[in-house]
Parts: structure tokens; C-alpha cells; sequence
């Protein structure tokens, strides 16, 4: 398995065609607007390394009986998947982000028993390609990044009816040693600090839309691959050279749109080529993985959230009052709620027909509906605790100033025996999870990440059974089927 050193060297040997702010940028690792988000990624190889954390951070290939990175790893078992839980809660405790790993994880998982199952019926070799290249990736501990989701264009059209059909990443040629795609995957969380990308349809498919039901690795500097990087509020902030006004001090998240110019990829790269017919499965349980996720790393920056807000009350002087421990009571349960969803849709989970283990899919849309609404409230509360000086507060440039720090620090001291810039660098990070940069990896990822609410709310109705309740309800009340058109009022 890599260190942490090694990780952050091995991105140092990438070609990655990076531009933000109109420029190529030539040193992704060391950008100070990318570097925060690398090092979110760099502690899921610091912990794998720390025997405190061995137990949630690695497990054993059921390839090779080698120990690897859990975010390498295929769920073996409802202990695996509850234990992937675990392990986001404690990255989103470390990190105060999104350490953005998740992704190529679920894919993983979802297209080994999606290709199994493809070749059971078809008689293909995808689940054989796809196994030697979790091998490789495994022997490797590579980040991946999970790229599904498209631009989409026009969405009352489909895929093949869209005016530009690159709206849609698609197969544009197909060669006796490969096929070439174009198109592009947005909101691409932590591309930039990947080793390859696994690219999945980002819906379900019809056989007009053949062309679009494909699935493939490639390197994430593959010839033909460039990034735009995406904007983040105040990200500009990491360019001044402080650490108060980032709020983070340490980590950031990261998204970016993926383009695919014309980019050739080798068939036993391939996992799905034109079965429109099991695009659909693929993002199904693509989609249960990930959301049944949000409820560990979510849950993981909401407890620094919940921290934080705490820690305000008592730099304000309020963390005794009543009311104030009621919302952070409030907060708690909201945030123990989400992590239960996560927890029990783990633990109902049930062999694939490959062997990999599936959530309940059930909870976990639950799970992610819940995921959409609650961080919103918990942000809404920690604002409240924090006061108004979390958005009104001078900037760190004038704190340091000689003499306009003088009375900053006069001014705006809470109780007597916190230093203001503490005050200031907890009041900072809850601006941060709430309205900065880090809100994209909490709050407004919450609603749109691995679909948003529409996307549970149908897979809800799909799953919920209620003609079983019906029935339920009729043997208590004592309606036999063959007399429910003939049942009469008392006379």
C-alpha cells in the first residue's frame, strides 16, 4: 500500500491537462487552490498506514489474500459494507471535506457484479477485463475517480435525440483494437487528484441511445483527457497565503469537468459497450452504493460542524445556555439519524450474484433523501450559534496588520480567556462548511450528490412493496381477496 508521500509523488509523475482561471496549470500539486483537496486524499493513505485505524482502513483482497486500501477493496460481507461506513465517518471527522475516494469505490463495486451478470447472460468477457484491472489497481493502491454523471443538455430529450450528441459522452468509432469516445463527466469530485477514471452512463438507456451505453478505465492523463477546473466560493481565499480566511486550514474538496476529446480506449479497458439494456442496472446500484456512503462521510463533517458550532458558543460566552444546547441536541440527533440510515442499509445488505455484497437499496435511497434535507438544517443551526460575525468578521490580512490588529483583537474578543484569532479561526470554518468552499463537499453536495431528491424519491416507489402493505393492512382488517368486491355495510 502507498504512504501518504508516495501518493502525493505519484501524482508528481502525471501529465494532467489542468486549466483554471483561463491558464493551463503545470504544477497541479502544488497549486494552492488544488493542493488543500490533494491533501484530503492523501490522508485515506496516511490512516491505512496507521495501525490504530487498520481495522476500518484496509482489508483483504479476495483476489490476491493481500491487504489493501479499503477504497481498492469489493465488499465481501455486510461487515465490509458496514465497516465502509465507518471508514468515511472517520475521513470526514479528519478532514472537515470530502476526500473524494468514495466515488471510484462504488463504481468498482457496482460494475463487478453488473459485468458478471452481463457476461452470465451474453456470453461476453467483460467481468474477466474488469477484474484484471481491479487487480492492477489494487496492486497499485490507485485513486480512482467514478465518472457518470454527463451535461446533459436538453433534458425532456433522450441521449441520441439531443442537438449535439456530445452532450452525452459516447462512442464515436469503433477499431478492431479499442473505440474512441468524446464527450464530457461533470462535477467530477477529486479527478484531478486520480490515477485513473472509471467511466459509467449516467442513466438508464434505450437501444436509440446504444451509442451511450458504455463503460471504461483509463488513465487520468490519457492523450485526449482535460480538465476544467470548477469553482468554489471564496477559493480565491487560498491564494492570499493565510490560514484564517480559508476556514479549513488544511484540506478543501474538488470538482471538475472532465472532457474527452476524441480519446481511444483499448477493449480489455471496456466494461460495457452498447448494452443499452444494462446501462440502467449499473447506474442503479452505482447510485445505492453511493448514497448508502453520504451516510458516513456527511455524517463525519457534520460532526466537525457540530464541533465547531459548540466551540463558537463557548468563545461567545453562550455555550451554557439553554437554548444553545438544545439546537446542538437538535443537531446531534440529525446527524446520528443520517449515520443510522447508513449503518442499517449496510447491514441488510446481501450477496450479488459475483459474490460482492449489495446495500438494501431500499434504506439506502432513504438514507440519501434524508442526506438532502438534514445538513441544510444542521448548517442553519450552527449559523445561528455562531452569531452574525461569522459573515461580518475583517479579513485576516487586516488581523495581522500592525495597528489595525491592535484593535481587531480589542474588539472582538468573546470571553477573556480565548485568543481572538481563535475565535475568528473556528467562526471561519463554520463559514466554510456552511456558505465557503468546504459547502460544496457538505451542504450543497448533500443535495445533488448521487442524484438529487427526484432520483430517491423514484427508487423509493420502486421499492417499496406497497401492494405487500396493502395487503398487510386488508389481513388486519379481514378483507379476504375473494370478498373485497363484495363487502356491505352492516345492516
Amino acid at each position: 500500500m502507498k504512504t501518504a508521500e508516495q501518493y502525493r509523488e505519484s501524482l508528481r509523475q502525471l501529465n494532467l491537462q489542468v486549466y483554471m482561471f483561463g491558464e493551463k496549470i503545470d504544477n497541479p500539486v502544488d497549486h494552492p487552490i488544488i493542493r488543500p483537496s490533494m491533501e484530503a486524499v492523501a490522508m485515506t493513505y496516511e490512516l491505512a498506514n496507521d495501525p490504530q485505524y487498520e481495522d476500518l482502513m484496509t482489508a483483504t483482497s479476495h483476489l490476491t489474500g493481500k491487504k489493501v486500501n479499503r477504497f481498492c477493496h469489493l465488499h465481501q460481507s455486510t461487515d465490509d459494507l458496514i465497516k465502509k461506513v465507518k471508514m468515511l465517518r472517520l475521513l470526514g471527522q479528519k478532514t472537515g471535506c470530502c476526500f473524494q475516494r468514495c466515488v471510484g469505490m462504488d463504481a468498482m463495486n457496482a460494475l463487478d457484479s453488473v459485468t458478471f451478470e452481463m457476461d452470465q447472460e451474453l456470453g461476453t468477457d467483460y467481468h474477466k477485463r474488469f477484474e484484471e484491472f481491479l487487480r492492477f489497481v489494487q496492486e497499485n493502491d490507485l485513486t480512482v475517480d467514478g465518472a457518470m454523471t454527463d451535461t446533459k443538455g436538453d433534458r425532456s430529450q433522450r441521449p441520441s435525440q439531443q442537438a449535439d450528441p456530445d452532450l452525452y459522452l459516447r462512442v464515436v468509432e469503433e477499431r478492431a483494437d479499442g473505440i474512441v469516445v468524446r464527450g464530457a463527466k461533470a462535477h467530477q469530485t477529486g479527478a484531478i487528484n486520480s490515477h485513473w477514471i472509471v467511466v459509467m452512463p449516467t442513466s438508464a438507456m434505450r437501444e436509440d441511445d446504444a451509442d451511450y451505453a458504455v463503460s471504461f478505465a483509463c488513465p487520468a492523463d490519457n492523450p485526449g483527457v482535460f480538465y476544467i477546473y470548477g469553482r468554489q466560493a471564496s477559493d480565491t481565499r487560498k491564494l492570499e497565503g493565510g490560514q484564517i480566511d480559508v476556514g479549513n486550514a488544511r484540506f478543501g474538496g474538488q470538482e471538475a469537468l472532465m472532457v474527452f476529446d476524441d480519446v481511444f480506449i483499448p477493449w480489455d479497458k471496456v466494461f460495457m459497450y452498447k448494452e443499452a439494456k444494462y446501462a440502467g442496472l449499473l447506474v442503479e446500484r452505482f447510485a445505492g452504493y453511493h448514497r448508502s456512503s453520504y451516510g458516513g462521510c456527511k455524517v463525519g463533517v457534520g460532526d466537525v460542524l457540530i464541533g465547531a458550532a459548540a466551540t463558537a458558543a463557548d468563545y461567545n460566552g453562550a455555550g451554557k445556555a439553554s437554548h444553545i444546547r438544545d439546537k446542538l441536541v437538535e443537531m446531534t440527533h440529525l446527524n446520528e439519524t443520517l449515520y443510522a440510515c447508513g449503518i442499517a442499509c449496510s447491514a441488510e445488505g446481501a450477496p450479488t450474484a459475483s459474490g460482492t455484497y449489495l446495500i438494501n437499496m431500499l434504506l439506502a435511497n432513504v438514507c440519501k433523501l434524508n442526506v438532502t434535507r438534514f445538513p441544510y438544517e444542521i448548517s442553519r443551526l450552527a449559523e445561528d450559534i455562531a452569531g452574525g460575525l461569522m459573515v461580518t468578521m475583517p479579513s485576516e490580512q487586516d488581523f495581522r496588520h500592525p495597528e489595525l490588529g491592535k484593535v481587531i483583537d480589542k474588539y472582538l474578543r468573546g470571553v477573556a480567556d480565548v485568543s481572538t484569532e481563535c475565535r475568528m479561526r473556528i467562526l471561519r470554518l463554520i463559514e466554510n462548511l456552511t456558505i465557503g468552499a468546504g459547502a460544496v463537499g457538505y451542504r450543497t453536495e448533500s443535495l445533488h450528490g448521487a442524484g438529487s431528491p427526484q432520483a430517491q424519491r423514484i427508487m423509493i416507489a420502486r421499492q417499496a412493496n406497497l401492494e405487500q402493505k396493502k395487503q398487510l393492512a386488508k389481513d388486519i382488517a379481514g378483507i379476504a381477496a375473494e370478498k373485497e368486491k363484495t363487502c356491505q355495510a352492516p345492516a
